[in-house]
């Protein structure tokens, strides 16, 4: 039985000792990637330094080593999930091109015009774009199972959601937002009685449950390796020796051939190489092996370790419920620390922004659930996603953070002048007294507050103004920004979000165009002037992709 420390897990993983603007890095962004352990980390540099060479096609001693960490890999993927056979392992970029694998190898042979393909109102955008495209080309419809209160799957209407036209089921095992374990055996034994293939997505189950495919029964089960402490660009797809072997190639060209003519019918290779066209992500697979031999014991064999990450879950969700303002998105503790919610007055992406101007990372938004959000009439929400390597430490750190966000502490500082600045109107920050204050400003936290006050200076439109025509794409909230031009040929602009952070970078593109003439506009370079403010080491990378899309939209408008 392996013994498990929350302390000397986490001393495992480098990153976590990381400090910004010398706050501890608190990292609960687990659902969207897990951090690293040293074990993977050095097997990585090990490959580069003493194995690298391709795999399979070679007779050299360099090729032969690593053909063999390769797929000694592979064998270890194989037990994990005690799949039958390593020809039922298949090495892909991640979950997302596992499905797209089986969506159009499968989909496209096996489905045909008044065919039904099963999915959930919960699943991700990778579980659902993918079987749109098939169904839109093969005159498919989709059917969605819906949800319980407490947001697992609703298997009530189960035999007339699934019936004699379904042919293909795909659903998550656990829904990357509301971290409920579906009845996934509940589903796959309906599908089987009605002759349907079943595909679990499995992105979010594996790093919390121990994963038996054979005793599920699935036809397929897809996962990505950085979801279980691995590296990125490594996915897996199982399924079954006798399925797979039907199927067509997905992508062609080296390693899944047997032989090519250009006057013969070409051949190809044999499971699982079939499916692994070009040079594959060897280290990464390599350093894969690594992972699971470190993180196995952990899932599978030790009870203090699934234990404490209940408790933590427990705890987390028990602290946030005693905030005001704080709505779960589903009822009941999630069955994996993954939490998601609402703070009432308060804007998702302005919750997270301001959470990491505290050094604690979380994420905002609809989570690549779109169908979801819709589903339960919210625009997104924030997501908190806790690891064995988190502690009850940090988690007080951020709900005493939120607590200070509900109270507005973080908006005034007795040792700055936020009173006088909330004062300012919008017609006296020119460009240049915007430069001359974040040129005074010292850390993320203190221009994380300064932006936030300068949002409040901005004039908001009015509703009717808030229109299609006006609406920033590519902005990750939703932003307006209307452009009217003068008798002098200058620009007028103004704009509006429901998000104070990009009220508050609004401001900031607004003060370096407002007033401008169309060349002066294109000869303004906005990339020095937000280097001079020191903002984008610090924004997200959407966040800086939609100050950019404000900057490009101002751009292609003026003329």
């Amino acid at each position: 039985m392996t013994q498990f420390s929350p302390t000397q897990f986490r001393n495992n993983f480098p990153l976590l000792h990381l400090k910004i603007d010398n706050k501890a890095l608190i990292y609960f962004d687990n659902a969207a990637t897990t951090q690293k352990p040293q074990c993977v980390l050095k097997a990585i540099n090990h490959y580069y330094q003493y194995q690298n060479a391709n795999v399979h096609r070679a007779s050299h001693y360099l090729s032969s080593e690593a053909t063999t960490a390769f797929e000694e890999a592979r064998e270890k993927v194989r037990a994990f999930i005690n799949a039958g056979s390593t020809k039922e392992v298949i090495w892909t970029k991640g979950t997302t091109e596992s499905i797209n694998l089986v969506s159009q190898s499968l989909g496209l042979d096996h489905l045909t015009e008044g065919d039904e393909i099963v999915l959930s109102e919960s699943e991700h955008h990778a579980n659902i774009v993918p079987w749109q495209i098939v169904a839109q080309k093969m005159g498919v419809t989709i059917r969605v199972l819906p949800l319980t209160k407490f947001g697992t799957i609703d298997i009530s209407n189960i035999e007339t959601i699934i019936n004699a036209k379904t042919k293909i089921v795909a659903i998550a095992h656990v829904s990357n937002v509301l971290g409920k374990i579906n009845p996934i055996e509940t589903v796959i034994n309906r599908a089987k009685k009605v002759g349907a293939l079943t595909l679990i997505d499995g992105a979010q189950a594996i790093a919390h449950l121990t994963i038996d495919v054979q005793k599920l029964d699935c036809d397929f089960y897809v996962f990505s390796a950085h979801k279980v402490f691995g590296p990125t660009g490594v996915g897996v797809l199982y399924g079954k020796e006798a399925i797979l072997n039907t199927m067509q190639p997905y992508q062609s060209g080296g390693e899944m051939i047997k032989t090519v003519s250009f006057y013969k019918p070409t051949t190809f290779n044999a499971l699982p190489f079939k499916f692994e066209a070009g040079t594959a992500n060897i280290s990464s697979i390599v350093a894969f092996a690594k992972t699971i031999d470190f993180i196995k014991p952990y899932i599978q064999e030790s009870i203090d370790y699934s234990e404490y990450e209940k408790q933590i879950t427990r705890y987390c969700y028990q602290q946030l419920a005693s905030i005001k303002g704080v709505t779960f998105i589903s009822e009941g503790t999630p069955d994996i620390p993954v939490l998601s919610f609402t703070l009432n007055g308060h804007h998702n992406h302005d919750v997270a922004s301001m959470l990491d101007s505290y050094g604690i990372a979380v994420r905002a938004g609809h989570h690549c659930a779109m169908p979801l959000m819709e589903y339960l009439t919210i625009s997104g929400c924030i997501r908190v996603s806790l690891a064995p390597y988190n502690t009850y430490e940090e988690i007080d750190i951020m709900i005493n953070a939120i607590h200070n966000i509900v109270s507005n502490e973080n908006f005034i500082d007795s040792n700055n002048t936020a009173q006088e600045n909330v004062r300012t109107s919008l017609n006296e920050i020119t460009l240049d007294s915007i430069i001359e204050k974040f040129s005074k400003i010292k850390g993320w936290d203190n221009r994380h507050r300064e932006i936030m006050l300068l949002g409040k200076t901005l004039t908001r439109l009015n509703k009717a103004e808030r229109r299609d025509e006006y609406l920033i794409k590519g902005c990750e909230s939703l932003a307006w920004l209307k452009i009217e031009k003068t008798e002098r040929n200058t620009f007028l602009l103004s704009a509006d979000s429901d998000a104070k952070i990009i009220r508050g970078l609004l401001v900031i593109v607004l003060s370096a165009y407002n007033g401008k003439t169309a060349e002066e506009i294109k000869q303004f370079t906005i990339e020095e002037y937000f280097s001079k403010l020191g903002l984008l080491q610090h924004l997200s990378p959407s966040r800086g992709n939609g100050l950019r899309a404000i900057v490009e939209t101002i751009k292609r408008t003026v003329k």
